[in-house]
């Protein structure tokens, strides 16, 4: 399935795990099929919200076919093969290609840091080397990487030296930046933006469409605020994405993935707990979070 078209709302997926933090991928087709009835239009997996880099290469390539096996051409599936070494992602890489993946994705490394834009295109390079036909979306998250690299001056060089680029993941809230990207690329390099809380000024500022963990268990109203936007009705998506604010603020102190784990258990997604080093939730904290949930009137206007 070709990916270059993509829009809307790419959904970060959830490693469904067992207690003990083993996987637990029986849960995946469900997942899946919940995820394209609620109009999600692609899936991003073993990303930061499916711990990846807290997976081994051998369970993010058993994750990442339970995807792509689940997905069965339905509904495009980018994997996210980033790690701190480059040629370990680079075979991550060859295996989505294999398993028929749509597209790959990467954060750069964030322990030995590029030093500049031409090291970072070139650590990208070995990875993309490894699925050279499969579109790439390069991941950028500063405030997650600590990597101070001007997206601009990456994004020069990388249209020239990395062919398979198909389009970033933008998770930064300088949207200033996201527009000089466009601009630079005059549109040819697509922006999904993964600030899910400000999905809306992202739109504004060009962005296609967002990858985001939200998404998972919240679709229908992102959905209602890019269709009000799309209609020009502004008060109404601003309302929207003011409600998406609100449910973020109630989950983000049970822990970002830990909650929003808990959350999905919630919507009859039973993925888990997280696995280490992230917490896991305890019982009387999920039943907190799930009577705030209700208290906001999550389950009434964020479900379909």
């Amino acid at each position: 399935m070709g990916i270059e078209n993509l829009s809307g709302l790419i959904a970060a997926t959830f490693t469904p795990m067992a207690n003990d933090g083993s996987l637990k991928l029986d849960v995946v087709p469900t997942m899946v099929n919940q995820l394209l009835n609620e109009g999600v239009s692609g899936l991003y997996v073993c990303g930061g919200t499916g711990e990846g880099v807290s997976l081994t290469n051998a369970e993010r390539q058993q994750t990442a076919e339970a995807f792509v096996n689940a997905a069965n051409g339905r509904i495009p599936v980018i994997l996210h093969v980033g790690q701190d070494s480059p040629f370990a992602a680079q075979k991550l890489a060859k295996h989505a290609a294999e398993i028929g993946a749509d597209g790959i994705s990467a954060i750069t490394p964030t322990y030995f840091k590029p030093g500049s834009p031409s090291t970072l295109v070139d650590s990208l390079k070995i990875i993309t080397d490894g699925a050279p036909d499969l579109p790439f979306i390069y991941y950028h998250f500063p405030t997650k990487t600590g990597l101070d690299i001007d997206l601009v001056d990456f994004l020069e060089q990388a249209i020239v030296k990395l062919p398979s680029l198909f389009a970033v993941k933008f998770t930064d809230s300088k949207l200033h930046d996201l527009q000089a990207a466009l601009a630079l690329t005059d549109n040819k390099i697509k922006i999904f933006f993964g600030i899910d809380e400000m999905l809306l000024g992202g739109l504004v500022a060009g962005a296609s469409g967002a990858i985001g963990s939200t998404y998972n268990f919240a679709a229908p109203l992102y959905l209602k605020l890019i269709q009000a936007w799309q209609n020009d009705d502004l008060a109404e998506a601003q309302r929207l994405q003011a409600l998406s604010v609100q449910m973020v603020r109630t989950f983000v102190q049970f822990g970002g993935i830990e909650g929003q784990k808990a959350m999905m258990a919630m919507v009859g997604l039973d993925c888990g707990t997280a696995r280490l080093p992230l917490n896991k939730l305890a019982p009387e904290a999920t039943e907190e979070l799930q009577n705030n949930l209700k208290e906001v009137g999550f389950f009434d206007w964020g479900r379909p």
